[in-house]
């Protein structure tokens, strides 16, 4: 790079190095000041998003393509470190002879820090031919996403401020082209009955029905067909609560459920079925009341993107090539695939959005993101930038030539 250019892995060295777990200031303020030291005006909106944009001279005769990622990381902060690969770091990656591995640690190095510092790379490095990029940075993914929910009308009262036609949403995935991902949900099975003396054959037990209505949770997916991304919707008793004393009938029992959606189930529409079939598994003189647990913004639903779409094909031939370019192993990024947690990208379909990044959820070890043993490998930082920024000259042409 020439001196004074954008170089993603400092970037990301001082960004693991900004905590960002309990509040984003700073590192909303190093995006902003990255973003003003090469000349792009930014705003601040929608209760801490950072939205930038860059037009061609002709913003109509293409897309609106949105680079987007988060700013927040989970709780606590692990501190940075840069060193040498571990055995389990490096995943195979090495041949014998080669220069060992070099990988950054940290908390948000790879979810979502790295992701970021590639989309920065590559939206710096855009000059579109037509149609316009807008970076959409968000505050708090990791946690209720009112950012994401305002940005795009998703909240009460809001509109849409991005519109877009294509999403490219960062996020740890191996350097791999995800067109699709689960959604979740949480809710709540409530069943009401009557208290009585335990020694009488009296009231209406809550905690004995509990048995019925799980019933009807585990068979709820029965003859369901799989997604052809996906694979099957999952439903989970995850929490049980009921009873007050050990001599009493039970009037309550309580039951948290987790739903992992696939298009095209809506959480109000998994609700609605999810009650009439616990209602049909539940006795008549036990009250039944399944509700979504309460939240701010609303739940990630599922949401999938035809594998065929020109930003997949992009974004995945260009990952292929970048990473041949820095050394990856060949089997390493560039697949096409469904990612393996729900995101923001929720929000963003149906218009057709790809999930894409450095880094993994978890590898051989263990988990990855969100542990103490976060880390990303600096070489697929590098191939991320890279690909980003051929991904974008590839669907919007590329005025200075970087993306041909």
């Amino acid at each position: 790079m020439s001196e004074g250019a954008f170089d993603a892995v400092s970037f990301l060295e001082r960004a693991v190095q900004t905590p960002s777990h309990e509040s984003v200031e700073e590192m909303r303020a190093l995006v902003v000041e990255t973003l003003d030291r090469f000349g792009v005006d930014c705003e601040v909106v929608a209760g801490g998003c950072v939205l930038a944009e860059k037009r061609s001279d002709a913003p109509d005769d293409g897309p609106h393509l949105v680079a987007n990622t988060h700013l927040d990381t989970v709780t606590p902060h692990v501190p940075f470190e840069r060193g040498e690969a571990t055995e389990d770091e490096r995943g195979g990656s090495e041949d014998a002879g080669d220069a060992p591995e070099a990988v950054i640690r940290g908390r948000g190095s790879c979810d979502a820090k790295g992701p970021l510092a590639a989309l920065l790379a590559g939206f710096l490095a855009a000059d579109p031919e037509r149609g316009r990029i807008t970076l959409a940075l968000t505050p708090d993914e990791e946690s209720l996403s009112l950012g994401a929910a305002a940005l795009t009308g998703r909240s009460p009262g809001t509109d849409d401020r991005l519109d877009g036609d294509l999403f490219l949403v960062g996020e740890p995935t191996g350097l791999d082209a995800c067109t699709a991902a689960k959604g979740r949900f949480q809710g709540t099975v409530e069943l009401s009955g009557t208290a009585a003396h335990a020694a009488e054959f009296a009231g209406a037990n809550a905690v004995a029905a509990a048995e019925g209505a799980l019933g009807a949770i585990r068979t709820f997916d029965d003859g369901a067909d799989e997604h052809p991304q996906l694979g099957p919707p999952k439903l989970t008793p995850t929490v049980i609560e009921g009873g007050g004393a050990t001599n009493q009938v039970p009037a309550d029992c309580e039951i948290t459920v987790d739903r992992r959606s696939v298009p095209p189930e809506t959480a109000e529409g998994f609700r609605s079925s999810l009650a009439d079939a616990v209602r049909a598994s539940t006795p008549d003189d036990v009250g039944v009341e399944v509700a979504l647990t309460d939240r701010e913004s609303p739940f990630f639903e599922a949401f999938s993107t035809d594998p065929d779409n020109e930003l997949v094909e992009a974004v995945a031939g260009a990952a292929r090539s970048a990473g041949e370019s820095v050394g990856l192993p060949a089997d390493r990024g560039g697949a096409i695939r469904p990612f393996g947690a729900a995101t923001e990208a929720s929000y963003f379909a149906p218009a057709p959005t790809v999930v894409f990044g450095p880094g993994d959820l978890a590898d051989e070890a263990g988990a990855v993101a969100h542990a103490e043993r976060e880390y990303v490998r600096v070489r697929e930082v590098e191939a991320a930038a890279k690909t980003v920024e051929l991904a974008i000259g590839a669907v919007l042409g590329d005025a200075g030539g970087a993306g041909r």
